[in-house]
This record gives structure tokens, sequence and C-alpha cells, in this order.
């Protein structure tokens, strides 16, 4: 029989918990109205032709380089992409790695640093009213089978928690337009939206 994944005192049941130090309390009367959704590789992404399709599940297999980056401990020396982003605090409050693993960095109730300056529905500054979730992987490449699966299990135990987030589902680049571009061309919005419904 499944496990339910539930929500205790803000932290997922099913989530690995691995402490960020880069969150800071949501603004008072602030109330978690909006999911959005990203993606994230490191080092970068490089190019998906490059590789056989059944190669592309295990290409973005170093999730520990963001868990170390959204830890501030990211060691510069091991790429040059790192040497650039060293000073940067960024959190986000999951990542779903391509094994579909879930790890959480900042419980539901704080202001986890994902969004930066964005917009929705007219309203400034999603940090200050949503939940983010990194999906391990770039714009470009499909998504696996097993991060769909979590997806399907993580969004609804949101939803339950925090009502207000129903209707209310986003990717980064709806939220910065021409700033961001992710979580890309290839994330199925249809079939996230149909387990859902």
């Amino acid at each position: 029989m499944k496990k339910t994944v539930e929500i205790q005192s803000g932290w997922l049941s099913n989530a690995r918990q691995v402490i960020s130090p880069n969150y800071n309390q949501r603004p008072e009367g602030a109330s978690v109205r909006l999911i959005v959704l990203h993606n994230i590789s490191l080092p970068p992404a490089f190019s998906p032709q490059d590789f056989e399709p059944s190669a592309l599940d295990h290409i973005f297999s170093n999730s520990r380089y963001v868990e170390d980056f959204f830890q501030n401990k990211l060691d510069s020396t091991l790429h040059p992409y790192f040497e650039i982003i060293k000073d940067m605090k960024v959190s986000a409050h999951l990542l779903i790695a391509r094994s579909g693993e879930v790890i959480q960095f900042v419980s539901f109730h704080e202001r986890a640093w994902h969004a930066g300056r964005s917009c929705y529905l007219g309203v400034q500054e999603c940090n200050d009213y949503s939940i983010g979730i990194e999906l391990e992987g770039a714009d470009d490449v499909p998504f696996t089978e097993a991060q769909y699966a979590a997806l399907t299990e993580v969004i609804p135990a949101i939803q339950q928690v925090y009502p207000e987030t129903q209707n209310h589902l986003a990717g980064h680049s709806d939220i910065a337009p021409g700033r961001k571009t992710d979580p890309g061309e290839h994330l199925n919005w249809l079939r996230i939206r149909s387990s859902l419904a």
C-alpha cells in the first residue's frame, strides 16, 4: 500500500531534509498561494544531442552540487561556473532529483530565496507568498518519469495544507519573463495539471 505524503510543521514527510541557511520569515500576513516550478543543473547542462536518449536521465546526476550550493558549501574549484556563482545566496523549498528523490531545504512556513525579482497576477516579490520546487535538469531536456511521479505526490500535499495554491501553479519563466526561461519547453504542463484534476 502506497504511503500517503503529508506535511507536518512545514516539512514534507517523504523528503530528505538538507537545511539551507538561505531563508527568512515571510512578511506578516503573507499567505502561501503559489507554487513555482524551476529547473537547475550544476554545472549547467551541456547539449542533450551529445547523448543517447537512454543516457539523458543520468547526465544531470550532480544533485549533490545543488545541495552544496543551497547550503553555501559549493567548492568553487570544482568547475569554472562554480566560481561565478560562489557568492550567491539561493535556496528553494524542494529539489526533485532525476531519480525522483525529494530533498527539502526550507520549511514551507519560511521564505525560500528561489524566485528573485518576480510578479504573479500583479503581486510583486513571489518569494513572499510562494513555494519553490526545483527539478533537476535543464530547459531543453525532458524530465524523468520519476520526477513526474514525485510531483504528482508533492503538489497535492502542498495544496491540501495551503489550499490557496490549488489554482496557482506557474513556472519561473511565467513570473520573471524575459529574465528566466525555466522550467523550459519540455515540462509537460498538461500531464501535471491532468494528474492534479
